[in-house]
């Protein structure tokens, strides 16, 4: 297959990237930095028609994960950014298949589980979950995430393109031990010291391993589902457990607690948003397990023990 995947620099694409090119397909990354790398990368804008649009016509999958990332403080600069580079680059992937005189068969298009609402009770699935934005006590941060995740959804529904089956990945963090991703950080914080529970601990953490990411991005690519699909490990856990587990996996006992006003501080010092830490998201991928997937790595414990052990053999290479 050929598969194209604008905005797939980052780490999540090149988890994909390296998975299908070392399986022999043709993998071609859109990128706005384009810099070498074991597969053809090819430069766009992430907002406009170019050159790169012939790569789109004619290949087998694109899989959309442009955007710039929410690791940041929500600046008003950083907001605008956050917000067009979603938009506009989910708007220009939807015109080029629009365009192609040979449309990609199918083209799954990112977007986050950070939609559904914060919540303690029920799990959200695609089929009851709730969108998020109401909440009462919800700050300015956490309604600003969802309109993004809205519009970027509604700029994908918006995108006419008939040939093409269309696919949208309301995905969970990605834990996977390349250095600088989230797994990494939460890792440097145990093998610290401080990987307690942050606020009350009582906001679930919704992930999914990278070999299962890969696995079920593979397995949407050959079966009819479309829509929204949450990519997201059946049990999702409260943080303190989930951090627990992870210093445990580690071999550490020692995780010094963090309350809500520490977590605002250190997120600011860390040039962050303290939503990434303290927002509940209980997801559960409702459409894949009913659809007959299944997990490698259902549970954050034997997930966790599979991560400490890959990231202490060192970095991973292209």
């Amino acid at each position: 297959m050929k598969i194209v995947i604008p905005g797939g620099s980052g780490q999540v694409g090149a988890i994909l990237a390296r998975h299908f090119h070392a399986n022999s397909h043709e993998v071609v990354v859109l990128s706005r930095r384009p810099a070498a790398a074991p597969w053809r990368v090819v430069a766009w804008d992430g907002e406009s028609l170019g050159p790169w649009a012939a790569e789109i016509d004619g290949a087998d999958v694109v899989i959309n994960l442009a955007g710039r990332s929410v690791n940041c403080r929500y600046t008003a600069a950083n907001r605008r950014d956050i917000l067009e580079s979603r938009v506009r680059s989910t708007d220009a992937v939807g015109k080029a298949i629009a365009g192609a005189k040979r449309p990609p068969r199918v083209w799954l298009q990112a977007g986050t589980a950070t939609i559904y609402a914060h919540r303690f009770d029920e799990a959200n699935d695609e089929r009851t979950g709730v969108i998020g934005g109401g909440e009462p006590d919800a700050p300015d941060t956490w309604r600003f995430s969802i309109d993004v995740a809205k519009a970027w959804e509604a700029a994908f529904d918006a995108a006419r393109t008939p040939g093409t089956r269309k696919v949208l990945l309301r995905s969970a963090m990605t834990m996977s031990p390349d250095r600088g991703g989230v797994f990494d950080t939460l890792l440097w914080l145990v093998r610290r010291g401080l990987g307690g529970r942050a606020g009350d601990g009582r906001q679930y953490v919704s992930w999914i391993h990278d070999s299962d990411f890969v696995r079920a991005t593979e397995w949407l690519i050959g079966h009819d589902l479309s829509g929204p699909v949450n990519l997201t490990a059946p049990h999702p856990l409260p943080h303190a457990e989930f951090m627990r587990e992870l210093r445990r996996a580690w071999g550490t006992r020692l995780g010094l607690p963090a309350t809500r006003w520490m977590v605002e501080l250190g997120t600011w010092v860390m040039r962050t948003e303290s939503e990434l830490v303290l927002k509940s998201r209980r997801v559960t991928p409702g459409r894949l397990t009913e659809a007959g997937f299944a997990f490698e790595f259902p549970d954050w414990p034997s997930a966790a023990r599979d991560l400490c052990g890959r990231w202490r053999r060192g970095p991973v290479t292209p």
